[in-house]
């Protein structure tokens, strides 16, 4: 932990007093409480599965569709916190299957359901194919397992929004915006909640997870200087999850608050401080080109050729916000986290219309990014989407 606090410019853990102060009450509700986490092998799902993991529930089960991911959690839970009296399971399942609708059918009885199940990156919005299954991801898989949590009496839900819903400008946050107009309409019918946070430090996936791919495979670091984001950890992600989960009343969303424990950083300034770790001097290149060519030889001197450069690509916010000037705040209940308070505001008409026109589009196998754009609109008018015609793909 404190080795990823060093790196993202942090010297406190951010929810450490939040934690202890309600320890006693969360121990004791998860130790006598059934779980399902669904997505449960990501960065964020497994860092969920360990918080509920070792406070000794009476069920914990884990879908996840990476069989892999699923593998290493269930080691690595094994060698960090060993066994717990209740059950602990794991099913590499896709929650979008049949299987899974037989599995819930077959059990499904879970006090609180987490859904951390979601794709994550800006770059999935690139192509059609990949946006609509960001779509059916994000917006039906949790509309889905929400009315299954209520027809099998869960006392509550709990799913991961993302700062990136707040005013979004790309189709990923735009889509757990909406997202959270379908939370709300199921609300009637279930206890609700959710979390809204920053990046998590090397996450699977993220810039920071591939600068330890590039050093493994002795390529260059590759980063932008002109961006700054908010860093949680991979065990602060999980700690804000589950309290959201235990204690955020219907519709709540808790997000960090801004302080001195979490600062912005750019991703650049993380490189030199990670090459630094390392033991390595960044040299900076100016090219792709010259940084490939220096990877061969550099590293054996002790410097790492990097390309810092400005983003150009769709999708990328100037700025993190984890709530509008519009929305209610509770900024005292916690120490270090804030809660947006939620009423049942959602419009019946524009959502089935959503679900219909998306639902006839897969129907019919057939239907562009401009399609989606435009009904993405219709429930976010407001939305700021800008396209630049470039994408993470077509960069190192």
């Amino acid at each position: 932990m404190n080795k990823i606090l060093n790196l993202i410019g942090r010297k406190k853990e951010l929810l450490s007093d939040d934690i202890k102060n309600n320890e006693s009450e969360l121990s004791l509700i998860v130790s006598n409480s059934t779980f399902l986490v669904m997505g449960g092998a990501g960065s964020i799902g497994q860092a969920v599965t360990k918080e509920i993991f070792k406070r000794n529930p009476k069920k914990l089960h884990v879908v996840d569709i990476s069989e892999n991911n699923m593998v290493e959690l269930v080691r690595d839970i094994r060698s960090s916190f060993g066994y717990i009296d209740g059950e602990f399971a794991t099913f590499a399942l896709d929650i979008g299957s049949l299987e899974y609708d037989a599995f819930i059918k077959n059990d499904g009885q879970y006090d609180y359901v987490l859904n951390l199940s979601a794709l994550k990156h800006v770059r999935s919005e690139k192509d059609p194919f990949t946006l609509m299954r960001m779509i059916e991801t994000n917006i039906f898989n949790t509309d889905k397992t929400l009315q299954q949590s209520i027809e099998n009496g869960s006392k509550k839900y709990f799913c991961v929004s993302t700062d990136k819903a707040a005013n979004p400008v790309n189709m990923m946050g735009a889509s757990k915006r909406i997202m959270e107009m379908f939370v709300n309409r199921k609300s009637i019918d279930i206890k609700v909640s959710m979390a809204r946070f920053a990046n998590v430090a090397f996450s699977d996936g993220s810039l920071l997870h591939g600068f330890n791919q590039r050093i493994e495979k002795n390529q260059p670091i590759v980063a932008p200087n002109d961006i700054k984001r908010y860093f949680v950890t991979p065990q602060e992600s999980g700690e804000l999850c589950l309290m959201s989960c235990i204690f955020g009343e219907n519709r709540d969303i808790f997000f960090p608050k801004l302080s001195e424990d979490l600062d912005l950083i750019s991703f650049a300034d993380i490189a030199v401080k990670y090459l630094a770790n390392k033991g390595y001097e960044p040299f900076l290149c100016k090219t792709e080109d010259e940084a490939r060519e220096l990877s061969k030889t550099l590293p054996t001197e002790g410097k790492y050729p990097c390309l810092f450069t400005k983003s150009d690509t769709t999708g990328e916010k100037d700025f993190e916000e984890f709530f509008t000037d519009s929305e209610t705040l509770d900024m005292g209940s916690f120490k270090n986290l804030g809660i947006i308070k939620n009423n049942i505001k959602y419009d019946e008409e524009l959502l089935n219309n959503f679900e219909n026109i998306i639902t006839h589009y897969k129907e019919n196998l057939s239907w562009t990014k401009e399609q989606i754009v435009r009904e993405f609109f219709t429930l976010i008018p407001d939305f700021e989407h800008r396209e630049t015609g470039k994408y993470l793909d077509g960069k190192m």
